[in-house]
């Protein structure tokens, strides 16, 4: 890939990292994003582990790019993002990204993502993970997921339940987000749709481990999802 993200830009981007019990892994994220020069927001949702004091140790690393909310108890994933989106209001800057804090995404693909953004291509991004590489429980549910999305949001996405994401502020001022959980993903894409909003899918690197393939969206999440699909219907 060619292109190249500059200071500048750099400087206007902050990264939404949703974070929930995960001190033995979140450091290595966060630090690595500090070191390409973006700004976070960490949202610690409720952790019982020790991850808020790991987010900290990192902060006191990279006091200017590392910014800590917390929520007392876990309310969810869907919870956690719209503090972050709450929070990145306040520092007002031209693009967010979303990742998730497990080291499941790679942070150079910061950089793919921003790039429709910048050259203004989209206006939001969807990271599209290499499907063929994913467990097969998860990809059975994510394509479940993608079949739901069309029918009952009328989008058809390759990857609806991307952690991965980025958007203007703009895309953000315009969008409204009230998932708790994991319905997230399918919500963000039906709320850029209705709101007319270009997207564009771009291709990101996923890095499994036993711990991430326990996590998301699995055939039972895809369950719960429909659920409340059907309940927002009415």
């Amino acid at each position: 890939m060619n292109f190249e993200i500059s200071d500048e830009d750099k400087h206007s981007t902050y990264v939404i990292l949703p974070a929930y019990n995960e001190a033995t892994r979140i450091q290595p994220v966060i630090e690595e994003i500090a070191k390409k020069g973006y700004k976070m927001i960490i949202v610690n949702d409720g952790s019982l582990d020790n991850t808020l004091e790991v987010v900290r140790e990192s902060q006191r690393k990279y006091p200017k790019n590392i910014y800590i909310f917390s929520h007392i108890i876990n309310r969810g994933v869907g919870v956690a993002m719209q503090t972050g989106f709450d929070a990145v209001l306040r520092y007002n800057p031209k693009f967010i990204v979303n990742m998730d804090s497990d080291g499941q995404h790679s942070a150079d693909d910061l950089e793919n993502v921003l790039e429709p953004l910048i050259t203004g291509r989209a206006q939001a991004v969807i990271g599209v993970r290499p499907l063929k590489d994913m467990p097969l429980s998860r990809n059975i549910a994510n394509a479940i997921m993608n079949l739901l999305t069309k029918i009952f949001y009328k989008v058809d996405v390759s990857d609806s339940q991307t952690g991965f994401r980025a958007l203007t502020i703009e895309t953000l001022r315009k969008i409204n987000i009230n998932a708790r959980g994991y319905l997230i993903s399918s919500e963000f894409i039906r709320e850029v749709n209705d709101n007319d909003i270009p997207f564009v899918e771009v291709p990101i690197q996923t890095i499994y481990t036993p711990e991430t393939q326990a996590k998301g969206t699995n055939i039972k999440e895809a369950f719960k999802i429909l659920l409340q699909m059907i309940r927002h219907q009415f």
